[in-house]
């Protein structure tokens, strides 16, 4: 028999009970539509969540604030110096000994209610310097951002986050307009001129980049708080370092850090130096740990699709053994019987993976843009994913089918005549 006259022997052998070869697909049906629709849920969430880590801005370094103890290295001339401070990222702008720093942006925040007419919402401000929109990838949209100028005489500025602005001032136009903001534990409230509004820019996991208002640091560091260091300098809450070369986010990590364990003299680093490739690197991870979950969750519906075909194909050899009897007495070789049966399990899991990936396909296209903790689903079907699914289960139709194929190609022709 040729390749051909092997498959066109499968199909009418599949179309003569057609109820159940319906109910042998369904369970690979049933498998492969739930890892296409999986896989494209994880691949949106990985794509989604290193989309808005890149936003964050371009090659970063974050350095946060950390609390340890009161121990410092013994015999030190300098004062014990706590935590990080604007005087710290002064240092880092030093371009002699790190050239790679494109900028240095320091900030500090506090939770706040900030009104304006007879609306008002809870919201973060951040002190922040100008370099902010340019490290942070992150800029005004209309109007302006905070310049040395506003820095300098510390003027009461403000540049509203999209959300704020629509929130207070819904579609009016809240450049010159006054808000009020009330940090808790100062008082009273001070009013600041909205001088700019920020661009869009979503959200990163549950926090919206549009729910903040922008100030100078300087503005909030001699009229809101002002954190002193054992040296009388000005501490800050974070400090974002951005880097001209993502291969040099090693190097700039070990260096930068060296120089705060300078400044500081102590014997614990009060400090923590996240980069943007260790973000990436977590992702990839979690990746990597959610499509394990997921596939054997649809790894287990495949076995059970195909636990199911090996049964059905077992059954219709039973049923087709004097066909097969009399094909052998025909003259049919062994390896044409073994062709058929296993091209009739192939046939099987091939269009069942075929109509698996077209609900995959539909189900990701549905569940796309669905509100899901806070956010928006996001959904990716990818060419990769739907050649894995089908090549998978053609292999599973020749694993389950091929037990049962070989046991019809060795039946003996007068036994399988005799069979009734």
């Amino acid at each position: 028999m040729t390749f051909g006259d092997t498959f066109r022997t499968a199909i009418a052998a599949l179309t003569v009970n057609k109820l159940r070869s319906g109910l042998t697909l369904l369970g690979v049906v049933i498998g492969v539509g739930a890892v296409i629709a999986l896989m494209a849920i994880g691949e949106g969430a990985t794509r989604s969540v290193t989309s808005r880590i890149s936003d964050l801005g371009s090659n970063l370094l974050f350095i946060q604030e950390e609390q340890v103890g009161a121990s410092r290295l013994p015999g030190s001339r300098q004062a014990a110096v706590s935590g990080l401070t604007l005087q710290d990222a002064h240092a880092m702008e030093d371009r002699r000994r790190f050239p790679y720093v494109d900028g240095v942006a320091p900030q500090s925040f506090y939770r706040a209610r900030v009104s304006a007419a007879s609306e008002s919402v809870d919201t973060t401000v951040y002190g922040v310097t100008p370099d902010y929109p340019w490290v942070r990838n992150f800029y005004a949209d209309r109007g302006k951002f905070i310049d040395e100028s506003e820095m300098s005489r510390r003027t009461l500025s403000a540049v509203l986050g999209s959300k704020v602005a629509r929130d207070l001032f819904g579609e009016a136009d809240p450049i010159g307009q006054s808000v009020r903001v009330a940090v808790k534990g100062v008082d009273p409230s001070l009013a600041f001129r909205v001088i700019g509004v920020m661009e869009e820019k979503g959200s990163f996991g549950s926090t919206d980049r549009g729910d903040a208002i922008f100030i100078p640091l300087s503005t909030m560091q001699a009229k809101i708080s002002a954190d002193r260091s054992a040296l009388g300098l000005t501490n800050v809450m974070q400090i974002s370092v951005s880097v001209s070369d993502r291969a040099e986010l090693g190097r700039a990590r070990e260096e930068v850090g060296q120089l705060l364990r300078e400044r500081h003299r102590s014997s614990e680093d009060d400090f923590s130096i996240l980069s943007q490739e260790e973000l990436l690197k977590t992702m990839d991870d979690i990746k990597r740990g959610l499509m394990v979950f997921m596939g054997t969750i649809a790894g287990i519906a495949l076995l059970v699709g195909g636990i199911g075909i090996m049964n059905i194909m077992l059954v219709s050899v039973t049923e087709r053994t004097r066909e097969v009897g009399i094909r052998k007495a025909l003259g049919a070789r062994r390896g044409d019987i073994l062709m058929q049966f296993l091209a009739e399990a192939v046939m099987v899991t091939l269009v069942g993976g075929l109509i698996g990936v077209g609900l995959g396909v539909l189900g990701a296209a549905f569940a796309d843009g669905k509100p899901l903790m806070g956010g928006n689903l996001v959904t990716v079907v990818t060419t990769r994913s739907i050649i894995i699914t089908v090549g998978v289960s053609a292999a599973i139709g020749i694993f389950f089918g091929i037990y049962p194929a070989m046991r019809a190609a060795s039946l003996e022709p007068v036994d399988a005549l005799r069979h009734e």
